[in-house]
């Protein structure tokens, strides 16, 4: 029986993850984010998730390595081929979301799992979702940083939570922007041997 590691303390990801009918453990990954030179925001994403998932793979005994799947993810808000991080404090938050409003940024997230009984050991994929703000106030981020909320988010908002009030529309999916795409981490832990519940040859059987 193969077991499930999700690289991320994240209870956004952990909830997708659940959603998806799995059972598994949670593991954070300590890597250095920091943008390479002249790397661009997909090789970005596509990196930290490969570089999270192979971290806590590294952690695992060989025999535990023969049974486990490991499976990272790192999201990136991107306007004009930049990467916006997390703010550091409500200046920067100020500036980020005046960035976004009125118009259309990307949201990049990337899933990678590892398991050494694939043949290229490490699947990833990288999903794009298009989003789109309404205009906003310098007052309503004020009061938006004092929620607490964008502390922590990748461009200063979380679409789940306050901040999805800003979305005027999507494009893509919208579980990505979350932090978790469920269609592509289904088919790539599926391809890992670990298929959904309801992806089961035993369930497959009775349709």
């Amino acid at each position: 029986m193969k077991q499930l590691i999700l690289a991320s303390q994240s209870p956004r990801r952990k909830a997708l993850l659940e959603q998806l009918g799995y059972k598994f453990t949670a593991q954070g990954a300590d890597i250095d984010e920091s943008v390479y030179e002249n790397e661009n925001a997909h090789d970005y994403v596509r990196r930290l998730a490969e570089e999270k998932a192979h971290a806590i793979f590294s952690r695992l005994s060989a025999e535990l390595k023969a049974k486990t799947v490991v499976i990272g993810s790192d999201t990136s808000v991107v306007v004009a081929g930049e990467i916006l991080g997390k703010p550091r404090d409500e200046a920067e938050c100020i500036k980020t979301l005046l960035r976004l409003e009125n118009c259309n940024h990307q949201v990049l997230t990337a899933i990678a799992a590892v398991s050494c009984q694939h043949a290229n050991n490490t699947l990833s994929k990288v999903i794009e979702t298009q989003v789109t703000f309404k205009a906003l106030t310098v007052a309503e981020i004020k009061r938006y940083w004092q929620t607490g909320e964008p502390c922590d988010k990748a461009g200063s908002y979380a679409i789940q939570g306050i901040g999805g009030q800003f979305v005027t529309t999507i494009k893509g999916s919208y579980s990505a922007v979350v932090g978790l795409p469920l269609y592509e981490t289904a088919q790539v832990l599926a391809e890992m041997g670990l298929p959904t519940p309801i992806q089961t040859p035993e369930n497959n059987a009775n349709n």
